[in-house]
């Protein structure tokens, strides 16, 4: 018996360049993913993601008309079931922490390899987040709480939750996510099941109205669960 394989997920490329465009449509295609349209400017993004209802917006943060951190709030508002993938030059961008704060649920440089894009694409369609997490965490470290030499950016939205609702081990489990470790590692971390490790991370999600772990990373780090440096609540015995 075989199994059901999941459709493919749809998406909309937007970025101002068409090389860009034409190049990411190309890779995408080829590895059986469905590129359902394209747009030049943050605001034909808004208007593509209502019309076409994709499963994932790839967006540039830096377009013209509107850009892609706009473009993303207002997409994420009007289909909050869509997964936005921002594309940037630098892996320093400043824009890239406000992106996360707006519901984003990942990032990639535009030099990213085939594979990498595709499997990108399939992941946060799933419902996970797309974090690289040496590069997350030096962005969240540098541009959360104001950190010194950030750089002028447009303020991200805060995220702020009423950490109470928490049980001791689920704020265990939030700041080790701000830390950047996946499941498995927070397995291994608390001599947990990943099964269990699972649930407490749907129940975190859920009693803080989290999208997903990019959004976690991000609350971590602005409620002080995790501080700039990469500690939780105390020094962080991995340096």
């Amino acid at each position: 018996m075989t199994t059901p394989t999941a459709p493919a997920p749809r998406v909309v490329i937007a970025d101002d360049q068409e090389l860009v465009r034409t190049g990411f449509r190309l890779i995408l295609t080829a590895r059986g993913i469905d590129v359902v349209g394209e747009a030049g400017d943050g605001a034909e993004a808004v208007a593509a993601a209502r019309g076409l209802r994709p499963d994932v917006v790839l967006m540039d943060i830096r377009m013209p008309v509107m850009d892609g951190l706009e473009a993303a709030r207002r997409i994420l508002a009007q289909s909050p079931d869509c997964r936005v993938i921002m594309l940037t030059t630098f892996d320093l961008d400043h824009y890239v922490y406000a992106a996360l704060a707006a519901g984003a649920s990942g990032f990639l440089l535009k030099d990213v390899t085939p594979a990498h894009l595709a499997a990108a694409v399939h992941l946060v369609n799933t419902g996970d987040a797309l974090l690289a997490p040496s590069i997350t965490r030096r962005l969240v470290e540098r541009f959360a709480l104001g950190a010194p030499g950030a750089g002028p950016g447009p303020a991200a939205p805060a995220v702020h939750r009423d950490l109470a609702v928490l049980t001791p081990r689920e704020r265990e489990v939030l700041a080790l996510m701000g830390r950047g470790l996946s499941n498995a590692e927070l397995a291994q971390e608390l001599t947990l099941s990943e099964a269990t490790v699972k649930t407490h991370v749907a129940r975190i999600f859920a009693k803080l109205g989290l999208r997903d772990r990019a959004q976690a990373v991000v609350l971590a780090y602005e409620t002080g669960i995790v501080s700039p440096g990469g500690s939780a609540g105390t020094a962080d015995p991995r340096g």
